[in-house]
């Protein structure tokens, strides 16, 4: 679709066209959802030391991602205003800049995470009796680091372009392998090797590599990776700095925020009654909210996209007015979701969590943190209209400030001090989204970050 096609859609059916790139995206984000809970289904029927494993392998990879993650932000915000100011080959040197990044940044984290294993696995106090299982599952995951960040950026370049459907196309291969291999190589099942918990990494392994595949022959296919894609030092000298800009505060913000929720857990795990039932609440919570949060997701890419766009054309208060558009309709549609969700609360509880006791406590987590869903989803899609003018700035210091000086303190205050049960902590969640929310919209309506925007330089087409 050209340029002036998508304008024309955009102002004849601004709502239908936000809807039709953010369904591919919501599909593509529950065939993630999937992915992981395959695994652990998958682990605690092989062991309960596995699933205690893949776990914490969960959050060790998301550590040894942020970069990667980082990098897919800097190159939406470069690539989707290149394509908004039409600068063709401005975008294959971004995808060539971007794929180069992600395979070299891989390569390293993949050294330091091999020479720091032991020390990382010791640092997340993993017990004796299930270390030998948590450090073969985190060197399987290691070597899988090259192909998993060009998996990562590659799909963040087809969004970037407007092309939703190939990342998701993408997730459902990567999903298929994983589950076919998961009951295959982990569980014994079709004849293949029974592997127990070796044959959950190695089908991990391979799904991502089928996924990272399946994006470069995309890639070339579309013209996003051409000879074109090479550009020479004097560009990248000049583009470089821009992609760094953007994507340090996007990883410094994964960092800040995933390092709040470990506190969280701490404060959660160290309240002074019902602790362990407050610890089991909040984790079936979690499940049951991810279900919320991942569509939350996608909508912040949409904003990404389109207010990328929107500023490459240089057209800043239209980029304001569609990211408010965004926010209606993805805030409108999770709320319905939600309260959908909310009238089978119980069942779908009981059915992450049998024990009476955690389902109580679980319904007074989701209680909480399905009110704040709107607000939280606001906050999100502003954040990706953010991270699309390469404001990503902007979103660490809201949810960085959101996280660590009101959740975590209010969280503690609230909890230990006022009401000493996890109802306070709770509470504390809640209250610190509605800060982030209002935080997001004053900085939205009131800030410069346009002033973010790449530059439309002829040194830089």
């Amino acid at each position: 679709m050209s340029h002036s096609d998508f304008n024309q859609r955009m102002q004849s059916a601004p709502y239908a066209t936000i809807w039709n790139l953010a369904w591919p995206q919501i599909v593509m984000m529950f065939f993630h959802f999937l992915i992981g809970f395959v695994d652990v289904w998958v682990a605690g029927r092989i062991s309960r030391e596995a699933q205690a494993c893949m776990g914490v392998m969960s959050q060790a990879m998301f550590f040894f991602m942020v970069v990667a993650v980082a990098l897919a932000n800097g190159g939406v915000a470069a690539i989707s205003q290149s394509s908004g100011a039409g600068l063709p080959r401005r975008i294959k040197r971004f995808v060539g800049l971007g794929v180069g990044l992600g395979f070299v940044t891989g390569l390293i984290i993949l050294a330091f995470g091999l020479w720091f294993d032991e020390r990382f696995l010791f640092l997340l106090q993993i017990p004796a009796d299930v270390m030998p299982i948590a450090e073969y599952l985190l060197q399987v995951s290691l070597y899988i680091l090259p192909a998993y960040y060009l998996f990562t950026v590659s799909n963040a370049f087809f969004r970037a372009q407007k092309i939703v459907t190939l990342p998701l196309y993408s997730m459902i291969l990567v999903t298929g392998v994983n589950t076919l291999l998961d009951l295959g190589l982990g569980l014994g099942m079709w004849g293949l090797p029974n592997l127990g918990y070796k044959g959950i990494a190695w089908a991990t392994f391979a799904s991502i590599l089928c996924g990272t595949v399946y994006n470069f022959v995309m890639m070339l296919r579309c013209g996003l990776l051409s000879r074109q894609s090479l550009a020479p030092w004097r560009w990248v000298r000049l583009a470089l700095p821009y992609l760094i800009k953007v994507a340090w505060p996007a990883g410094l913000m994964q960092l800040v925020w995933h390092s709040a929720y470990m506190v969280l857990y701490a404060i959660t795990a160290s309240l002074p009654f019902d602790n362990v039932v407050a610890m089991a609440g909040m984790s079936a919570g979690i499940r049951i909210e991810a279900l919320l949060f991942l569509p939350g997701i996608a909508f912040n890419f949409t904003a990404s996209i389109l207010v990328g766009h929107y500023l490459g054309q240089g057209q800043k208060e239209e980029a304001k007015r569609i990211g408010y558009k965004i926010m209606l309709v993805g805030v409108i549609t999770m709320s319905v979701i939600t309260g959908l969700l909310w009238l089978v609360i119980e069942p779908v509880i009981a059915f992450v969590a049998p024990d009476l006791q955690v389902q109580d406590e679980a319904i007074r987590y989701l209680a909480w943190n399905m009110a704040a869903t709107p607000p939280l989803l606001a906050a999100m899609i502003l954040g990706g209209a953010f991270t699309g003018a390469g404001a990503t700035i902007y979103q660490a210091v809201i949810f960085g400030s959101a996280a660590w000086l009101v959740r975590l303190p209010l969280a503690y205050l609230l909890g230990h001090v006022v009401f000493q049960s996890a109802n306070g902590i709770w509470m504390a969640m809640f209250a610190s989204v509605l800060v982030q929310c209002a935080t997001a919209l004053y900085f939205y309506q009131y800030k410069d970050w346009y002033k973010f925007t790449l530059r439309k330089d002829r040194r830089t087409a």
